[in-house]
Protein backbone atom coordinates (compact mmCIF):
# COMPACT_ATOMS: atom_id res chain seq x y z
CA UNK A 1 0.00 0.00 0.00
CA UNK A 2 1.14 3.52 -0.67
CA UNK A 3 3.51 5.00 2.31
CA UNK A 4 2.10 7.94 3.78
CA UNK A 5 3.68 11.33 4.17
CA UNK A 6 2.24 12.84 7.59
CA UNK A 7 2.89 15.77 9.77
CA UNK A 8 3.10 15.21 13.71
CA UNK A 9 2.46 19.06 14.90
CA UNK A 10 2.49 19.72 18.84
CA UNK A 11 3.33 21.90 21.28
CA UNK A 12 5.76 19.58 23.13
CA UNK A 13 7.59 16.89 22.38
CA UNK A 14 9.66 14.64 24.67
CA UNK A 15 13.01 14.89 25.31
CA UNK A 16 13.29 18.52 23.91
CA UNK A 17 9.79 19.75 26.53
CA UNK A 18 7.67 18.18 28.70
CA UNK A 19 5.34 19.31 30.92
CA UNK A 20 2.79 15.82 30.91
CA UNK A 21 1.84 12.97 28.67
CA UNK A 22 1.19 15.28 25.25
CA UNK A 23 5.16 15.13 25.10
CA UNK A 24 4.96 11.21 25.49
CA UNK A 25 2.77 10.80 22.70
CA UNK A 26 4.46 13.56 20.64
CA UNK A 27 7.33 11.31 20.83
CA UNK A 28 6.20 7.52 20.55
CA UNK A 29 3.30 7.79 17.93
CA UNK A 30 5.25 9.16 15.30
CA UNK A 31 8.30 7.19 15.97
CA UNK A 32 5.97 4.07 15.90
CA UNK A 33 4.21 4.79 12.78
CA UNK A 34 8.08 5.55 11.18
CA UNK A 35 8.67 2.43 12.03
CA UNK A 36 5.43 1.16 10.18
CA UNK A 37 7.44 2.43 7.05
CA UNK A 38 5.73 5.90 6.35
CA UNK A 39 7.50 9.21 6.27
CA UNK A 40 6.77 11.40 9.12
CA UNK A 41 7.92 14.87 10.12
CA UNK A 42 7.40 16.65 14.02
CA UNK A 43 6.82 20.21 14.61
CA UNK A 44 6.86 22.07 17.77
CA UNK A 45 7.99 25.55 19.18
CA UNK A 46 11.53 26.07 20.11
CA UNK A 47 11.48 27.22 23.91
CA UNK A 48 14.07 29.79 24.33
CA UNK A 49 14.90 29.00 28.42
CA UNK A 50 13.77 25.25 28.03
CA UNK A 51 15.13 23.44 25.12
CA UNK A 52 19.07 23.07 25.05
CA UNK A 53 20.40 23.13 20.52
CA UNK A 54 24.01 22.13 21.88
CA UNK A 55 21.99 19.00 24.10
CA UNK A 56 20.15 17.78 21.68
CA UNK A 57 22.54 18.88 18.12
CA UNK A 58 19.85 21.15 16.60
CA UNK A 59 20.75 22.80 13.02
CA UNK A 60 19.53 26.39 12.25
CA UNK A 61 17.15 25.76 8.05
CA UNK A 62 15.81 28.62 8.02
CA UNK A 63 16.66 31.95 9.29
CA UNK A 64 14.50 35.62 9.77
CA UNK A 65 11.19 33.86 7.26
CA UNK A 66 8.50 36.06 7.10
CA UNK A 67 5.14 35.19 8.94
CA UNK A 68 2.01 36.76 7.55
CA UNK A 69 -0.78 36.22 10.14
CA UNK A 70 -3.21 38.29 8.22
CA UNK A 71 -3.16 41.96 6.24
CA UNK A 72 -2.01 43.71 8.94
CA UNK A 73 0.46 41.51 11.45
CA UNK A 74 3.64 39.92 10.45
CA UNK A 75 7.03 39.04 12.17
CA UNK A 76 10.29 36.80 11.25
CA UNK A 77 10.50 33.59 12.95
CA UNK A 78 13.72 30.66 12.33
CA UNK A 79 13.67 26.86 12.10
CA UNK A 80 15.65 24.89 13.90
CA UNK A 81 15.99 20.49 13.22
CA UNK A 82 16.69 18.15 15.23
CA UNK A 83 16.23 14.10 15.35
CA UNK A 84 13.77 11.81 17.38
CA UNK A 85 15.38 9.00 15.67
CA UNK A 86 17.29 8.20 12.73
CA UNK A 87 15.11 9.48 9.78
CA UNK A 88 12.87 11.55 11.97
CA UNK A 89 13.27 15.00 12.10
CA UNK A 90 11.91 17.58 14.47
CA UNK A 91 11.43 20.91 13.57
CA UNK A 92 11.27 24.05 15.59
CA UNK A 93 9.61 27.09 15.22
CA UNK A 94 11.78 29.78 17.02
CA UNK A 95 10.09 33.02 17.32
CA UNK A 96 11.49 34.66 20.51
CA UNK A 97 9.15 37.19 20.90
CA UNK A 98 6.68 34.46 22.44
CA UNK A 99 8.76 31.37 23.05
CA UNK A 100 11.68 32.46 24.20
CA UNK A 101 11.01 34.96 27.54
CA UNK A 102 9.51 31.91 29.70
CA UNK A 103 11.03 28.88 31.83
CA UNK A 104 7.76 27.21 31.84
CA UNK A 105 5.95 26.27 28.28
CA UNK A 106 2.14 27.29 29.38
CA UNK A 107 0.72 30.29 31.34
CA UNK A 108 1.10 34.04 29.59
CA UNK A 109 -1.42 36.28 29.64
CA UNK A 110 -1.57 35.92 25.79
CA UNK A 111 -1.49 31.81 25.20
CA UNK A 112 -3.98 32.36 22.52
CA UNK A 113 -1.36 34.95 20.19
CA UNK A 114 1.41 32.64 21.16
CA UNK A 115 -0.08 29.40 19.60
CA UNK A 116 -1.26 31.42 16.69
CA UNK A 117 1.96 32.12 15.68
CA UNK A 118 3.03 29.16 15.71
CA UNK A 119 0.27 27.50 13.81
CA UNK A 120 0.80 29.88 10.91
CA UNK A 121 4.53 29.41 11.24
CA UNK A 122 3.89 25.12 11.15
CA UNK A 123 2.08 25.81 7.89
CA UNK A 124 4.46 28.14 6.54
CA UNK A 125 7.65 25.64 6.99
CA UNK A 126 5.58 22.42 5.71
CA UNK A 127 5.23 24.80 2.78
CA UNK A 128 9.22 25.73 2.63
CA UNK A 129 9.90 22.14 3.15
CA UNK A 130 8.01 21.52 0.42
CA UNK A 131 6.67 18.28 2.12
CA UNK A 132 3.37 17.40 0.29
CA UNK A 133 1.36 15.46 3.05
CA UNK A 134 -1.26 13.50 2.95
CA UNK A 135 -2.04 14.13 7.07
CA UNK A 136 -1.14 16.51 8.90
CA UNK A 137 -2.19 15.12 13.09
CA UNK A 138 -2.72 18.39 15.44
CA UNK A 139 -2.11 17.58 19.21
CA UNK A 140 -4.34 19.39 21.40
CA UNK A 141 -5.64 23.04 21.58
CA UNK A 142 -2.45 24.50 20.77
CA UNK A 143 -2.66 23.03 17.26
CA UNK A 144 -6.33 23.45 16.58
CA UNK A 145 -6.44 26.50 14.15
CA UNK A 146 -4.56 24.79 11.37
CA UNK A 147 -7.07 23.04 10.53
CA UNK A 148 -9.32 25.96 10.36
CA UNK A 149 -6.56 27.87 8.63
CA UNK A 150 -6.50 25.15 6.08
CA UNK A 151 -10.23 25.52 5.19
CA UNK A 152 -9.75 29.22 4.65
CA UNK A 153 -6.14 31.27 4.57
CA UNK A 154 -4.27 27.76 2.94
CA UNK A 155 -6.80 26.12 1.22
CA UNK A 156 -4.79 27.36 -1.88
CA UNK A 157 -1.73 26.08 -0.76
CA UNK A 158 0.40 24.07 -3.59
CA UNK A 159 1.99 22.00 -0.95
CA UNK A 160 -1.47 21.31 1.51
CA UNK A 161 -3.81 20.63 -0.65
CA UNK A 162 -4.32 17.58 -0.54
CA UNK A 163 -3.59 17.24 3.19
CA UNK A 164 -6.12 15.84 5.41
CA UNK A 165 -6.32 17.02 9.29
CA UNK A 166 -6.71 14.96 12.22
CA UNK A 167 -7.65 16.50 15.00
CA UNK A 168 -6.58 14.51 18.35
CA UNK A 169 -8.12 15.29 22.04
CA UNK A 170 -5.77 14.56 24.19
CA UNK A 171 -7.97 16.87 27.18
CA UNK A 172 -11.42 18.51 26.21
CA UNK A 173 -11.21 20.86 29.42
CA UNK A 174 -8.44 22.31 27.72
CA UNK A 175 -9.65 24.67 24.35
CA UNK A 176 -7.79 27.63 24.07
CA UNK A 177 -5.21 29.54 26.52
CA UNK A 178 -8.00 31.13 29.21
CA UNK A 179 -10.34 28.80 31.34
CA UNK A 180 -13.56 28.05 29.01
CA UNK A 181 -15.67 27.59 31.52
CA UNK A 182 -14.63 31.19 33.33
CA UNK A 183 -15.92 33.14 29.81
CA UNK A 184 -19.00 35.32 29.47
CA UNK A 185 -21.49 34.04 26.58
CA UNK A 186 -20.93 37.38 24.74
CA UNK A 187 -17.19 36.71 24.55
CA UNK A 188 -17.71 33.41 23.43
CA UNK A 189 -16.06 31.86 20.01
CA UNK A 190 -18.71 30.53 17.66
CA UNK A 191 -16.19 29.12 15.88
CA UNK A 192 -16.74 30.61 12.20
CA UNK A 193 -15.83 34.17 12.18
CA UNK A 194 -12.59 35.76 10.87
CA UNK A 195 -9.20 35.90 13.17
CA UNK A 196 -8.91 39.17 14.90
CA UNK A 197 -5.50 40.72 14.52
CA UNK A 198 -2.71 39.77 16.92
CA UNK A 199 -3.16 43.07 19.28
CA UNK A 200 -6.90 42.80 19.75
CA UNK A 201 -7.34 41.64 23.03
CA UNK A 202 -10.91 39.38 21.53
CA UNK A 203 -7.96 37.15 20.26
CA UNK A 204 -7.65 35.87 23.46
CA UNK A 205 -11.14 34.29 23.22
CA UNK A 206 -10.62 32.53 20.38
CA UNK A 207 -11.54 28.60 20.81
CA UNK A 208 -8.76 26.93 18.99
CA UNK A 209 -10.34 23.52 19.58
CA UNK A 210 -14.20 24.56 18.66
CA UNK A 211 -12.89 25.72 15.11
CA UNK A 212 -10.73 22.07 15.14
CA UNK A 213 -13.59 20.22 15.61
CA UNK A 214 -15.47 22.30 13.17
CA UNK A 215 -12.91 22.14 10.60
CA UNK A 216 -11.13 19.10 10.87
CA UNK A 217 -11.44 16.08 8.19
CA UNK A 218 -11.23 14.02 11.51
CA UNK A 219 -11.30 14.23 15.17
CA UNK A 220 -9.90 11.93 17.70
CA UNK A 221 -9.58 11.08 21.26
CA UNK A 222 -7.34 9.14 23.19
CA UNK A 223 -9.83 6.46 24.27
CA UNK A 224 -13.11 4.26 22.83
CA UNK A 225 -15.07 5.38 26.72
CA UNK A 226 -13.71 8.27 26.36
CA UNK A 227 -14.82 9.38 22.43
CA UNK A 228 -17.81 8.04 23.95
CA UNK A 229 -18.16 10.77 26.58
CA UNK A 230 -17.40 13.44 25.15
CA UNK A 231 -20.65 13.69 23.34
CA UNK A 232 -22.40 13.33 26.43
CA UNK A 233 -23.07 17.35 28.85
CA UNK A 234 -21.52 15.51 31.82
CA UNK A 235 -17.81 15.31 29.85
CA UNK A 236 -18.22 17.35 26.97
CA UNK A 237 -17.15 20.31 28.14
CA UNK A 238 -19.69 22.66 26.64
CA UNK A 239 -18.73 21.75 23.31
CA UNK A 240 -21.23 18.00 23.65
CA UNK A 241 -23.05 19.20 20.74
CA UNK A 242 -20.04 20.22 17.80
CA UNK A 243 -18.79 16.84 18.55
CA UNK A 244 -22.18 14.91 18.34
CA UNK A 245 -22.94 16.30 15.50
CA UNK A 246 -19.68 15.02 13.67
CA UNK A 247 -19.63 11.72 15.34
CA UNK A 248 -19.01 9.71 12.29
CA UNK A 249 -15.97 11.79 12.34
CA UNK A 250 -15.38 11.39 15.94
CA UNK A 251 -12.82 8.28 16.69
CA UNK A 252 -11.27 6.87 19.79
CA UNK A 253 -7.41 5.55 20.26
CA UNK A 254 -6.38 4.34 22.98
CA UNK A 255 -2.65 5.69 23.53
CA UNK A 256 0.00 3.02 24.25
CA UNK A 257 3.38 2.88 25.81
CA UNK A 258 7.04 2.31 25.23
CA UNK A 259 8.34 -1.23 25.59
CA UNK A 260 11.90 0.05 25.68
CA UNK A 261 11.89 2.24 28.65
CA UNK A 262 8.85 0.91 30.12
CA UNK A 263 10.78 -3.03 30.56
CA UNK A 264 11.06 -4.02 33.78
CA UNK A 265 13.34 -7.10 32.31
CA UNK A 266 15.83 -4.23 31.29
CA UNK A 267 15.09 -0.66 33.68
CA UNK A 268 18.24 0.38 35.28
CA UNK A 269 16.30 2.36 37.69
CA UNK A 270 15.00 -0.17 39.62
CA UNK A 271 16.71 -2.69 42.51
CA UNK A 272 15.88 -6.15 40.38
CA UNK A 273 14.87 -6.73 36.91
CA UNK A 274 12.62 -9.21 36.49
CA UNK A 275 9.54 -10.29 33.99
CA UNK A 276 6.19 -12.06 33.98
CA UNK A 277 8.17 -15.77 34.48
CA UNK A 278 10.18 -14.74 37.05
CA UNK A 279 7.67 -11.79 38.85
CA UNK A 280 8.75 -13.61 42.30
CA UNK A 281 11.27 -10.90 42.52
CA UNK A 282 9.50 -8.26 42.71
CA UNK A 283 9.75 -8.63 46.29
CA UNK A 284 13.38 -7.51 46.54
CA UNK A 285 12.12 -4.27 44.95
CA UNK A 286 9.58 -4.00 47.29
CA UNK A 287 12.06 -4.20 50.68
CA UNK A 288 14.49 -1.62 48.39
CA UNK A 289 11.18 0.80 48.29
CA UNK A 290 9.87 0.16 51.62
CA UNK A 291 13.53 0.77 52.98
CA UNK A 292 14.37 3.71 51.01
CA UNK A 293 11.22 5.30 52.15
CA UNK A 294 11.72 4.56 55.52
CA UNK A 295 8.62 2.03 55.62
CA UNK A 296 8.40 -0.76 57.83
CA UNK A 297 10.09 -3.86 55.71
CA UNK A 298 7.26 -6.10 56.11
CA UNK A 299 7.20 -8.53 52.77
CA UNK A 300 3.46 -9.48 53.38
CA UNK A 301 1.95 -5.78 54.31
CA UNK A 302 0.31 -4.26 50.68
CA UNK A 303 2.44 -1.36 49.42
CA UNK A 304 -0.22 0.47 47.22
CA UNK A 305 1.08 3.77 45.35
CA UNK A 306 0.00 6.54 42.90
CA UNK A 307 1.99 8.52 40.63
CA UNK A 308 -0.49 11.45 38.97
CA UNK A 309 -1.02 15.15 39.57
CA UNK A 310 -2.81 15.84 42.81
CA UNK A 311 -5.76 17.26 41.82
CA UNK A 312 -9.60 16.60 41.45
CA UNK A 313 -9.81 15.11 38.20
CA UNK A 314 -7.55 12.19 39.37
CA UNK A 315 -10.01 11.49 42.31
CA UNK A 316 -7.77 13.32 44.70
CA UNK A 317 -11.16 14.72 46.54
CA UNK A 318 -11.95 10.96 47.24
CA UNK A 319 -8.37 10.23 48.78
CA UNK A 320 -8.55 12.71 50.51
CA UNK A 321 -12.21 11.35 52.14
CA UNK A 322 -10.88 8.39 53.37
CA UNK A 323 -6.84 8.02 53.50
CA UNK A 324 -7.58 8.53 57.10
CA UNK A 325 -9.87 4.87 56.95
CA UNK A 326 -7.62 3.61 54.59
CA UNK A 327 -4.21 3.29 56.72
CA UNK A 328 -5.74 1.88 59.59
CA UNK A 329 -5.72 -1.68 57.57
CA UNK A 330 -2.92 -3.24 56.97
CA UNK A 331 -1.26 -0.98 54.09
CA UNK A 332 1.53 0.83 53.36
CA UNK A 333 0.68 4.34 50.69
CA UNK A 334 2.95 6.44 48.73
CA UNK A 335 1.62 8.83 46.85
CA UNK A 336 4.45 10.79 44.18
CA UNK A 337 3.12 13.65 42.73
CA UNK A 338 2.65 17.40 43.06
CA UNK A 339 -0.40 19.81 42.79
CA UNK A 340 -3.64 21.54 44.44
CA UNK A 341 -2.67 22.23 48.15
CA UNK A 342 -5.88 21.86 48.92
CA UNK A 343 -5.68 18.23 48.66
CA UNK A 344 -1.87 17.97 49.71
CA UNK A 345 -2.03 19.61 53.18
CA UNK A 346 -4.46 17.36 54.11
CA UNK A 347 -2.43 14.28 52.91
CA UNK A 348 0.52 15.50 54.93
CA UNK A 349 -1.76 16.00 57.76
CA UNK A 350 -2.40 11.71 57.94
CA UNK A 351 1.17 11.12 56.56
CA UNK A 352 2.80 13.06 59.67
CA UNK A 353 -0.38 10.87 62.11
CA UNK A 354 0.63 7.44 60.24
CA UNK A 355 4.39 8.10 59.05
CA UNK A 356 4.86 4.47 58.68
CA UNK A 357 2.02 4.04 56.69
CA UNK A 358 1.52 6.82 54.37
CA UNK A 359 4.90 8.70 52.45
CA UNK A 360 4.44 11.95 50.54
CA UNK A 361 6.65 12.73 47.73
CA UNK A 362 6.95 15.91 45.82
CA UNK A 363 6.86 15.33 41.61
CA UNK A 364 10.11 17.40 40.88
CA UNK A 365 12.26 16.40 38.20
CA UNK A 366 15.05 14.70 41.16
CA UNK A 367 11.95 12.59 41.95
CA UNK A 368 10.42 11.86 38.63
CA UNK A 369 12.76 8.99 38.61
CA UNK A 370 11.51 6.74 40.86
CA UNK A 371 8.32 6.18 39.12
CA UNK A 372 9.25 3.11 37.47
CA UNK A 373 11.11 2.08 40.84
CA UNK A 374 7.82 2.70 42.58
CA UNK A 375 5.75 0.39 39.98
CA UNK A 376 8.45 -2.25 40.49
CA UNK A 377 8.07 -2.00 43.78
CA UNK A 378 4.11 -1.80 44.78
CA UNK A 379 1.56 -3.84 45.09
CA UNK A 380 -1.06 -2.01 43.73
CA UNK A 381 -1.60 1.52 41.48
CA UNK A 382 -4.28 3.75 43.07
CA UNK A 383 -6.11 6.48 40.08
CA UNK A 384 -9.67 6.66 40.85
CA UNK A 385 -10.13 9.59 38.56
CA UNK A 386 -13.44 11.68 38.00
CA UNK A 387 -12.58 11.93 34.37
CA UNK A 388 -9.69 10.28 32.65
CA UNK A 389 -9.14 10.99 28.53
CA UNK A 390 -7.12 7.92 28.36
CA UNK A 391 -4.11 7.95 31.75
CA UNK A 392 -0.77 6.41 31.21
CA UNK A 393 0.71 5.43 34.29
CA UNK A 394 -1.88 2.54 34.75
CA UNK A 395 -0.26 1.23 31.74
CA UNK A 396 2.82 1.33 33.00
CA UNK A 397 1.91 0.08 36.51
CA UNK A 398 0.44 -2.74 34.82
CA UNK A 399 3.55 -3.13 32.61
CA UNK A 400 5.55 -3.84 36.09
CA UNK A 401 3.26 -6.58 37.80
CA UNK A 402 1.34 -3.31 39.68
CA UNK A 403 -2.10 -4.14 39.80
CA UNK A 404 -4.60 -0.96 39.24
CA UNK A 405 -7.40 0.03 41.32
CA UNK A 406 -9.08 2.57 39.28
CA UNK A 407 -12.78 4.24 38.18
CA UNK A 408 -14.37 2.78 35.33
CA UNK A 409 -14.22 6.22 33.68
CA UNK A 410 -12.45 7.04 29.84
CA UNK A 411 -9.42 5.53 29.35
CA UNK A 412 -9.44 3.19 32.65
CA UNK A 413 -12.60 1.42 31.72
CA UNK A 414 -11.02 0.65 28.48
CA UNK A 415 -7.77 -0.77 29.94
CA UNK A 416 -8.61 -1.97 33.13
CA UNK A 417 -10.97 -5.24 33.28
CA UNK A 418 -12.72 -5.47 36.99
CA UNK A 419 -11.08 -9.08 38.92
CA UNK A 420 -13.78 -11.10 38.94
CA UNK A 421 -13.24 -13.72 42.07
CA UNK A 422 -15.99 -16.62 40.26
CA UNK A 423 -14.06 -16.36 36.84
CA UNK A 424 -11.08 -15.60 38.26
CA UNK A 425 -10.28 -13.08 34.98
CA UNK A 426 -9.32 -9.52 35.19
CA UNK A 427 -6.67 -7.24 35.30
CA UNK A 428 -7.12 -5.08 38.25
CA UNK A 429 -10.01 -3.58 40.74
CA UNK A 430 -13.01 -1.18 39.37
CA UNK A 431 -15.61 0.72 40.44
CA UNK A 432 -18.23 3.04 38.71
CA UNK A 433 -19.89 5.44 41.08
CA UNK A 434 -18.10 8.51 41.75
CA UNK A 435 -17.87 8.24 45.72
CA UNK A 436 -15.88 7.47 48.95
CA UNK A 437 -17.89 4.46 49.21
CA UNK A 438 -17.21 2.38 46.36
CA UNK A 439 -14.01 4.26 45.91
CA UNK A 440 -12.81 2.31 49.82
CA UNK A 441 -15.02 -1.00 49.05
CA UNK A 442 -12.95 -1.14 46.36
CA UNK A 443 -9.51 -0.78 47.90
CA UNK A 444 -10.81 -3.30 50.56
CA UNK A 445 -11.58 -5.87 48.23
CA UNK A 446 -8.07 -5.15 46.41
CA UNK A 447 -6.28 -6.20 50.12
CA UNK A 448 -8.83 -9.05 50.41
CA UNK A 449 -7.35 -10.53 47.20
CA UNK A 450 -3.58 -9.59 48.31
CA UNK A 451 -4.17 -11.86 51.47
CA UNK A 452 -4.13 -14.60 48.43
CA UNK A 453 -0.79 -14.56 46.96
CA UNK A 454 -1.89 -16.80 44.16
CA UNK A 455 -4.72 -14.59 43.43
CA UNK A 456 -2.45 -11.39 43.56
CA UNK A 457 -0.20 -13.21 41.44
CA UNK A 458 -2.16 -14.33 39.10
CA UNK A 459 -4.01 -11.02 38.40
CA UNK A 460 -0.42 -9.42 38.34
CA UNK A 461 1.33 -11.98 35.58
CA UNK A 462 -2.21 -10.97 33.46
CA UNK A 463 -1.63 -7.20 33.83
CA UNK A 464 2.16 -7.42 32.71
CA UNK A 465 1.01 -9.90 30.09
CA UNK A 466 -1.07 -6.78 28.34
CA UNK A 467 -0.04 -5.78 25.03
CA UNK A 468 -0.19 -1.99 25.00
CA UNK A 469 2.84 -0.99 23.12
CA UNK A 470 2.66 1.97 20.73
CA UNK A 471 2.28 -0.34 17.86
CA UNK A 472 -1.26 -1.16 18.50
CA UNK A 473 -2.45 2.31 18.47
CA UNK A 474 0.30 3.27 15.67
CA UNK A 475 -1.68 0.68 13.29
CA UNK A 476 -5.36 2.14 14.43
CA UNK A 477 -4.25 5.23 12.97
CA UNK A 478 -2.35 4.55 10.14
CA UNK A 479 -5.96 2.63 9.25
CA UNK A 480 -7.68 6.04 10.30
CA UNK A 481 -5.72 8.19 8.08
CA UNK A 482 -6.54 5.78 5.34
CA UNK A 483 -10.19 5.79 6.09
CA UNK A 484 -10.25 10.07 6.10
CA UNK A 485 -8.42 10.09 2.76
CA UNK A 486 -10.92 7.53 1.27
CA UNK A 487 -13.54 9.31 2.69
CA UNK A 488 -12.91 12.28 0.89
CA UNK A 489 -11.48 11.24 -2.61
CA UNK A 490 -15.06 9.23 -2.84
CA UNK A 491 -17.31 12.80 -1.92
CA UNK A 492 -14.62 14.05 -4.99
CA UNK A 493 -16.07 11.31 -7.28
Amino acid sequence: MKKLKIVSISSEIHPFAKSGGLADVARSLPKSIKRLGHDVICVAPFYGKIIDKKKHDLKEIYHDVDIYLNSKDKLKVNYWRGYSMHGLPVYFVECKKYFSKRKNLYGSNHENARFLVFNVAALKLISLLKFEADIVQCHDWQTGLIPFYLRTEFRYSKTLRKAKTIFTIHNLIFQFGKNWWEVSHDKKDFGRSRLPHLNNPKLEYINFAKRAILSADAISTVSEKYRDEIMTRKFGQDLHRILKNRKKRLFGIVNGISYTTCNPKKDDSIFKKYDCKDIDLKKFNKKYVQQKFKLPVEPNTPLVCTTSRITFQKGFDLITKIIDKVVRHDVQIIIIGSGDKNFINPLKKVAKKYPKKLIIIPSHKENQKYETLIFAGSDFFLLPSHYEPCGINQLKAMRYGCIPIVRKVGGLNDTVSNYNPTTRKGTGFSFSSYDEFSLFGTITRALEAYKYKGVWKEIAVRCMMESNSWEIPAKKYIKLYRKVMKIDDKKKK
